[in-house]
């Protein structure tokens, strides 16, 4: 069983969950097959808990480095984004990497690596996409009409192989 990782609250609610589990006398496998952690996890708390109670299982806190955008800075961000480029000083309305670089540094005077720009979108529930390329001169009634009808005419159908 492959559960995906969860965020620093949701795991310390798992924790003090399996401990009023183990209080309530249930065992490791009920614990791991009742909360869809692995059996290795429940062994792991079981010991904790044995050993420290309750709170043994409260965790050590936040782990990893610190965001370097807080999330007042990315609602600025988003908002900044959702504006358009020409609205942040750009000549084209195209959101590159290096661009939003350029915008976090000089609106909250932090430096991303342009490679790195994407996890910060990623936040934002974002993704990183091409523009769609159409030319100019397109006529969209015109490709309208000939789905419509010039195209049913001339496609494949099932069981006709022989055009003659």
């Amino acid at each position: 069983m492959r559960r995906s990782r969860a965020d620093y609250g949701t795991e310390q609610e798992l924790r003090v969950a399996a401990a009023k589990l183990f209080r309530q006398g249930k065992t490791q496998a009920d614990v791991a097959r009742g909360m869809g952690i692995s059996r290795q996890t429940a062994s792991r708390w079981h010991a904790a808990w044995l050993a420290g109670g309750k709170q043994a299982l409260a965790g050590a806190g936040r782990t990893g480095r610190k965001p370097k955008l807080c999330g007042e800075q990315l609602g600025r961000l988003e908002a900044i984004l959702l504006a358009g480029a020409p609205a942040a000083g750009y000549e084209t309305d195209l959101w590159t990497l290096k661009r939003i670089a350029q915008v976090i540094r000089r609106e909250f005077a932090v430096t991303f690596h342009v490679g790195h720009v994407w996890k910060v979108l990623g936040q934002l529930n974002w993704s990183c996409q091409r523009p769609e390329r159409k030319a100019r001169e397109r006529d969209e009634e015109g490709i309208r009409r000939w789905v419509r009808y010039r195209w049913p005419q001339i496609k494949k159908r099932p069981g006709n192989t022989n055009p003659c």
